[in-house]
């Protein structure tokens, strides 16, 4: 049981990361294997929060770097990050669940050096609405 748990959190974790990951697929196997749903929500939530949180430190220190001939973004590349991230702002946080984009996201508000606090509330509730979403519909199918 205690194993379940933690692979649910390494998915989670890993699937937050720029990593290609899906943690859903194992959260509801876990749903049809009779687990309690909020136990789930809430080590599915920590552990894509804490995976996010990987990608801000990532890029709180990624400029540090930018002279390196193996570094991967360009100059035009991470400004237009930083702009896109000026004009939709913090809030734009609560859409770090989304598989495309959601990643960048978050590396960008690391970038930016999003006070920890903001990031994590705003990560963290919107994380935790997807995957109060995916519980949900499974739970909707399964009664029907």
């Amino acid at each position: 049981m205690i194993t379940s748990y933690a692979l649910l959190f390494a998915s989670a974790f890993l699937a937050a990361t720029v990593l290609p990951f899906y943690s859903e697929i194992y959260l509801l196997k876990l749903l049809a294997d009779g687990e309690p749903a909020s136990l789930l929500l809430v080590v599915a939530t920590l552990g894509n929060t804490l995976g996010s949180l990987l990608n801000w430190v990532l890029g709180l220190y990624l400029l540090h770097f930018k002279d390196r001939r193996w570094f991967y973004f360009s100059d035009r590349q991470i400004q237009r990050g930083q702009n896109w991230f000026n004009r939709y702002g913090v809030w734009s946080l609560l859409f770090a669940w989304l598989p495309l984009g959601g990643d960048a996201l978050t590396l960008i508000a690391g970038l930016m050096k999003v006070p920890i606090t903001h990031f994590l509330i705003l990560v963290a509730l919107g994380k935790s609405i997807r995957y109060l979403a995916v519980i949900g519909l499974q739970l909707q199918f399964t009664i029907m």
